[in-house]
């Protein structure tokens, strides 16, 4: 399967929920929901809310990434992802961006690696 990146940097095709709604797992769905009620403390995620057919299809989005702040403003910019943003790489850069890649190193290296790649 291609990799699908989200324009944060987080990557769609390793997410568990996406995982689950692509092979119509629903035994999956719930484990997943299960685990991220407790890790997430929040005691309103069901199989339902993280349907995912992934940040960047016009399709279902699980739970936050229906409503994330950086996802609008990449889809306002029509840019790939962030790394492909002006703002990307400076010193005052996206704030929003910013506080998110703190709790997601991992969607940092993959944006860094990106911008590396578009930059030349």
């Amino acid at each position: 399967m291609e990799r699908l990146i989200a324009y944060c940097g987080l990557i769609c095709t390793e997410c568990p929920a996406y995982v689950a709604t692509r092979a119509n797992d629903r035994a999956e769905l719930e484990r997943v929901a299960a685990m991220w009620r407790e890790e997430f403390n929040a005691p309103d995620i069901t199989a339902e809310s993280i349907l995912c057919d992934g940040c960047k299809a016009a399709g279902r989005k699980s739970g936050y990434c229906a409503e994330c702040e950086i996802r609008a403003c990449a889809v306002a910019m029509a840019v790939a992802t962030c790394a492909h943003c002006a703002d990307y790489g400076r010193q005052w850069g996206c704030k929003k961006l910013e506080d998110f890649l703190e709790h997601a190193p991992e969607a940092r290296a993959v944006l860094n690696d990106i911008y590396v790649e578009f930059m030349m």
